[in-house]
């Protein structure tokens, strides 16, 4: 009795149709532009932190490297 009852549920949320969502007005569509271009921004700079992080420890590998030798 539960399963069919908890089914019910699940095909209630899985059938229902998705509606369309109207144009954006020109200050929405600015707006949500500039949301996109933070969350671009701001993976952009978390790779480039990554990148000289990286950087950073190779040269440190290689000077630890050159002092042994």
């Amino acid at each position: 009795m539960h399963i069919i009852k908890y089914m019910m549920r699940i095909a209630e949320l899985t059938l229902k149709p998705i509606k369309p969502k109207p144009p954006m007005t020109l200050p929405q569509a600015r707006i949500h532009g500039l949301k996109q271009n933070v969350e671009q921004d701001r993976e952009q700079l978390r790779a480039e932190r990554d990148r000289q992080r990286q950087q950073r420890e190779a040269e440190r590998k290689r000077k630890e490297q050159h002092k042994t030798l």
